[in-house]
């Protein structure tokens, strides 16, 4: 009986433990960060007692993309099943198509790994629900792509790397090009649902984002180097509690921003370096009826310890900032002398945009020469798009309480240009110790703006 009973406990016991927790499951860890404004501790994933999953048990083969491909998407799906794990990339260039995240993942790049994403259009089909410039749609995959995810990382000293062969023959607009973009304007703003919106065809060569996080929580980048990009490098999309630190960029294509948040709250940029084609950091909130209807503003977002070696600006807010964009904090930043740029701060709008701008700061920046200028806000931002289509829904953007402290360029055009409306004029800009060695033109410009003050008395 004695025995009996023994091995009832044992049988018990061993049952009792299949249901607890998995050791490996992801733990969460918070950032707490310094803002002038009330920022919430950011929470992102903590994989360090979680298992490894090495590609090539999976069946990886350099060169091959197609095993490649199927062995990191197997190893993701195991570390998810498992309640977390970190699907890890060894030494050598591994070619391969899209990935995909899965809820409690780390991709880990070792040192000297280099995941080189695949030219072909085709490996990035089919379209799943992301964005084209602020409108949701259906588009080519993003060369990593998480959607709806919880707990999702991408680490390592390794690099990701996007081959352009295609991509850059797609940098051009030609005529079924822009045809297509008006398609996507027009359904947006009549209200059409998403799945309508299918731009995959032989004509609209919407290039995909390198890497989204479309409706996600808890993210981490740390540490990687990303060499080229389609379109946007990261576009942390409808997401919350974002880190994105020492990482390396370097994409010098069309439209290659260096990290766009978009509709995303309590996010962190920190030490990392760009070198852009386009905006080193570019806040956005997506375009007319779809952002304001989804009213998510884009808010809580921090950029410090930052170096900028190219770029359009330091940091860009807008001009797709329909669901509004407050509470922004860049701080102790660095613009390499010799670096091509246009302003350290540029505010953008238009008439259809509406949303809202306010809480900006930026403080402790140092530039060497600015083509432009260190402020700039614009509210007459249509690009292409002005002749393109018309104006369906007209909104105008307030735009408020802008706050620049101890910055320092070489030589600029302006210290600020702001060019507001009658209708609603911009209101409250205050600028402190804000200079520049040389300026060749005229230190203010300014029309329509109330309350104005500029401590070095321009």
């Amino acid at each position: 009986m004695k025995k009996i009973a023994l091995c009832s406990i044992l049988f018990l016991s061993i049952i009792f433990l299949s249901f607890q927790k998995d050791p490996s499951t992801v733990t969460l860890k918070e950032v707490v960060v310094k803002a002038p404004f009330e920022m919430p501790a950011i929470k992102i994933p903590d994989f360090s007692k979680c298992k490894e999953f090495l590609i090539t048990d999976f069946g990886a083969v350099k060169g091959d993309k197609e095993k490649t491909s199927e062995a990191i998407s197997k190893a993701i799906s195991k570390a998810n099943k498992v309640g977390g794990g970190i699907v890890v990339i060894p030494e050598g260039e591994w070619l391969t198509k899209k990935i995909h995240f899965k809820s409690n993942v780390n991709l880990h790049l070792n040192k000297g790994a280099v995941l080189l994403f695949s030219e072909d259009p085709k490996d990035y089909l089919p379209a799943v629900r992301s964005t084209w410039e602020g409108y949701e749609c259906y588009n080519y995959s993003p060369l990593i792509y998480a959607y709806q995810c919880k707990n999702v990382a991408i680490t390592g000293e390794g690099e990701l790397k996007a081959k352009m062969d295609v991509w850059t023959k797609w940098f051009a607009r030609p005529k079924a090009h822009m045809e297509s973009l008006k398609r996507l304007y027009y359904l947006a703003s009549y209200q059409k649902p998403v799945e309508e919106r299918q731009m995959v065809n032989d004509t609209a060569n919407l290039r995909p984002h390198f890497i989204q996080f479309n409706r996600c929580q808890n993210v981490l980048m740390d540490g990687v180097k990303i060499t080229n990009s389609p379109f946007w490098t990261i576009h942390p999309f409808l997401s919350k509690d974002v880190v994105i630190r020492n990482l390396q960029v370097y994409a010098h294509g069309h439209n290659n921003d260096g990290v766009d948040p978009e509709m995303s709250q309590n996010v962190l940029i920190e030490n990392c370096v760009f070198d852009q084609g386009d905006d080193a950091i570019a806040i956005k909130s997506g375009c007319g009826i779809d952002a304001w209807t989804l009213n998510t503003p884009s808010k809580n977002i921090v950029m410090r310890n930052c170096t900028v070696k190219n770029g359009h600006q330091l940091v860009a807010i807008g001009s797709e900032l329909s669901g509004g964009i407050e509470n922004v904090f860049i701080d102790n930043c660095n613009v390499v002398d010799g670096a091509k740029l246009n302003h350290l701060l540029f505010i953008k709008t238009n008439e259809r945009r509406g949303g809202f701008v306010k809480n900006i700061y930026m403080s402790n920046i140092t530039s060497g020469k600015i083509d432009a200028g260190i402020l700039g806000i614009d509210t007459d931002v249509l690009y292409q798009w002005r002749n393109l289509v018309p104006t369906i829904h007209r909104r105008l953007t307030p735009i408020k309480d802008i706050y620049l402290e101890n910055i320092k360029a070489t030589d600029v055009k302006f210290i600020s240009k702001i060019q507001g409306q009658k209708e609603l004029p911009i209101e409250n800009i205050f600028l402190k110790n804000v200079t520049a060695n040389t300026v060749s033109e005229k230190n203010s410009i300014h029309e329509n703006v109330i309350n104005f003050s500029d401590k070095n008395g321009y």
